[in-house]
């Protein structure tokens, strides 16, 4: 399943404006968007730069994979997760 993972500037802005720690990168699939704190690619990935069709979020540069991710430091009240991390295979 390919994933495309992306920093979310929107957050770190506003995380720097109000003293909070809001997960900032963001992990999208065909089924699911989740943001962290840190995420670890397991195997062959690329780096897309695309200004002229960014992705329906904005993004216009982004890590694409099509191998299993680990993400860490989710957000505590929407995943209840054992030790605070989870793969996307």
């Amino acid at each position: 399943m390919k994933k495309r993972i992306h920093i979310n500037q929107h957050v770190i802005r506003a995380n720097a404006k109000n003293g909070s720690n809001d997960p900032a990168i963001s992990v999208k699939t065909y089924k699911e968007n989740v943001t962290a704190h840190r995420v670890e690619i397991h195997g062959a990935s690329s780096v897309v730069y695309s200004p002229d069709k960014p992705l329906s979020c904005g993004a216009r540069v982004w890590i694409e994979t099509d191998e299993s991710v680990t993400l860490h430091g989710l957000d505590k009240e929407k995943y209840s997760l054992i030790r605070d991390r989870m793969v996307i295979s």
